[in-house]
């Protein structure tokens, strides 16, 4: 606490040469204060960058970029409409974001968020052990000799709990026999995509976002249109199955990678195992900004 005290008396200091010129003061309480306006603004970002809000975030960026130029050369019709529907837009922001805006408050009450921000030592972040990804990899070509359709999303980074939602829990450990089990046809569970985090799987007949991309193939399904999509907005890895030939195919950052074999299956999966393996535990604490759940 006293080494707290120096180094914020020392910042005081600091800045009152800076502004000594303009005859301003500045105590340890304003320093406080623009830390924790800092630290609340910064997350902000970061919550809004892992919802939906982001697109809409930038749209208002280009929006306010107009207005900043049609203030630069006194466009006065565009300043007065901007003005007017200035207050109009935060009340319909807030009404649009209410699921968002109520878990974010949800997350700054945490009652364990202050522990874990003050504790910033090392901590490895576990991803899916290589026992996963045999498992994973017997699954899938096993349901392809049989031509049992699967949708597999593996999360990574950003977090999919808007689409773990939609389906069932499960929080089971990952084995060949449950995700067969899971897409066997006619079970209640086969429908729709699981999700896995770490070497668990968390949720089945999950709901994914259909990619509307032109690019993809006239003869692709469903299922491939889904994985491709769940890929685009997010840093996900989605295995897909083929009901109608019972080739492995994956999806990755907008991509799909048709009628892999399983060597091609692995590298990508060791891959995204080790990247990024380990984090501080402030950008742990970054992550619980996210939706989670």
């Amino acid at each position: 606490m006293e080494n707290i005290k120096e180094m914020l008396g020392l910042m005081q200091q600091n800045l009152s040469k800076v502004l000594g010129m303009a005859n301003l003061t500045i105590t340890w309480v304003d320093i406080v204060e623009i830390l924790i306006i800092s630290f609340l603004f910064y997350h902000i970002l970061l919550w809004i960058k892992s919802t939906r809000a982001w697109n809409l975030f930038k749209g208002i960026m280009v929006v306010l970029l107009f207005v900043v130029v049609a203030a630069f050369f006194q466009m006065s019709t565009i300043l007065w409409i901007a003005e007017n529907t200035f207050n109009v837009g935060l009340i319909a922001l807030v009404i649009i974001f209410q699921p968002e805006l109520r878990k974010a408050l949800e997350n700054l009450g945490d009652k364990n968020i202050i522990t874990k921000l003050f504790n910033l030592n090392k901590a490895e972040v576990k991803k899916f052990s290589d026992h996963t990804i045999d498992e994973l990899i017997k699954a899938v070509y096993a349901m392809g000799k049989v031509k049992t359709g699967a949708l597999i999303v593996i999360e990574d980074e950003i977090l999919l709990n808007e689409y773990i939602r939609t389906g069932i829990d499960v929080d089971a450990v990952v084995s060949s026999q449950l995700l067969i089990n899971i897409f066997e046809k006619n079970t209640p569970l086969h429908d729709g995509a699981i999700i896995m985090r770490g070497d668990r799987v968390v949720s089945a007949t999950c709901y994914l976002p259909l990619s509307d991309s032109l690019g993809l193939s006239k003869e692709l399904g469903t299922r491939h249109r889904a994985a491709v999509g769940i890929s685009e907005v997010s840093d996900s890895l989605t295995i897909i199955v083929s009901e109608e030939t019972g080739n492995v195919s994956i999806a990755l950052r907008g991509q799909i990678y048709r009628n892999v074999d399983a060597d091609f299956l692995k590298e990508k999966l060791q891959y995204m195992q080790n990247r990024n393996h380990e984090v501080t535990r402030m950008e742990l604490l970054k992550r619980r900004f996210k939706n989670e759940k």
